[in-house]
């Protein structure tokens, strides 16, 4: 039985070996290798398809198509691991896209079979992430929290050669916010959604409040939530009012004057004393 079984292993070791160095012989003769792990990295519609590995005496050649049409070249005898389709995919980002990456010989050979690879089909409306929202303003007016959400842009045109869209632009309605909140002396998060940029919450007065803001399109199935955008709170929009502030400024300004004079005069003194000494 153990026999049995140390052969088997070395049938298994043998047979890793032997591929290893295989492909060590198919890279020197010049012989490409297909690429595989073909990924889709796509953020508000910027998309990068990636693979490995790195070629070693061969070319890639990355072509992609929308709905099963022709194919179009992308990235034409690259070196790199990766090529940035964008510009395909925001002509119409409800399309299904195909793609795929062919491994080219450097060298004139006689093989006329291209080896390629396939990538799962993609719809970016469907399956690209979002990006991190930014808060553009926020203001705590006694018992009433106003949050301000910035849409994200995106590389997609209203019409062929018209204005980027925001993420709203593109997803209207379907896109919400949701806010995360708590106030300062309590560990409980709550939440709000909203189907707009802004959302009013109640509070309580006198009481300091942290919130972070995230991305979600309910009706997905995939990439449904984004990542959340930074935290701010309420204490660093705090001001002073403006009656002690217009005080404390006219303190200021007549302590310069007052030290400005002082200096002028203790200068002068000095000067008499020393003429008076000589």
């Amino acid at each position: 039985m153990k026999i049995s079984m140390c052969l088997h292993l070395l049938e298994a070791f043998a047979l890793t070996y032997l591929g290893c160095l295989l492909t060590q012989v198919a890279r020197a003769a010049d012989i490409p290798e297909k690429a595989f792990n073909l990924t889709w990295d796509s953020t508000n519609f910027k998309t990068i398809l990636k693979w490995k590995p790195k070629p070693i005496n061969y070319l890639y050649v990355v072509q992609i198509s929308p709905g099963s049409k022709e194919w179009i070249n992308k990235c034409n005898l690259t070196t790199d691991t990766e090529c940035d389709v964008t510009e395909e995919i925001v002509q119409d980002v409800h399309q299904t896209y195909e793609a795929r990456v062919l491994s080219v010989p450097q060298s004139k050979t006689k093989r006329k079979e291209v080896l390629f690879s396939n990538a799962t089909k993609f719809t970016p409306y469907q399956e690209t992430k979002l990006g991190q929202p930014v808060i553009q303003h926020f203001k705590q007016d006694g018992t009433k929290l106003n949050v301000t959400v910035e849409d994200s842009q995106t590389l997609v045109r209203k019409g062929k050669n018209g204005t980027f869209l925001t993420l709203r632009g593109v997803f209207g309605k379907e896109l919400s916010y949701i806010l995360i909140y708590k106030n300062d002396s309590s560990t409980e998060n709550k939440k709000a959604g909203s189907n707009t940029n802004e959302f009013f919450i109640d509070v309580e007065e006198g009481v300091d409040y942290c919130f972070n803001v995230h991305a979600v399109i309910l009706s997905r199935k995939i990439n449904q939530s984004g990542p959340e955008s930074i935290t701010l709170c309420t204490d660093q929009e705090r001001s002073i009012p403006r009656g002690p502030l217009i005080i404390v400024g006219a303190v200021v300004f007549v302590a310069t004057i007052f030290i400005i004079l002082l200096s002028v005069s203790m200068c002068k003194c000095r000067k008499c004393r020393t003429g008076q000494k000589r």
